[in-house]
């Protein structure tokens, strides 16, 4: 279902790309984010295995809400992490929509 999704958001990104345009700076936001994203599941993913502080649940999906989702959907599939807990994979989901929900307005109905 994550190629799916990820799929689905690229195709739509780059709809609204051509029908409205979609700034520069949306590409750095996905991008950095996303980047950022991964690397805190990294760090949540070792801190685990070392039995060290964790990076909060609210922290990885408030990454993921601003824009960093594409690379915590990499994230939790190479690392298999965050992938077993219900209730994180729910909110997360729920996050993922809600991103790509304000994506869409932005691009294609608010201008």
């Amino acid at each position: 279902m994550s190629i799916v999704v990820l799929s689905a958001f690229a195709t739509l990104y780059a709809v609204a790309a051509a029908l409205r345009g979609v700034p520069p700076w949306t590409d750095l936001l996905y991008a950095g984010a996303s980047a950022l994203c991964f690397a805190f599941y990294a760090i949540d993913k070792s801190a685990a295995r070392a039995g060290r502080e964790r990076v909060s649940e609210s922290m990885l999906l408030s990454l993921g809400v601003v824009g960093g989702w594409p690379g915590a959907i990499v994230a939790q599939q190479l690392l298999r992490h965050k992938t077993a807990k219900r209730t994180f994979r729910i909110r997360f989901w729920l996050s993922v929509v809600a991103n790509v929900a304000i994506f869409f307005w932005w691009t294609l109905l608010s201008r």
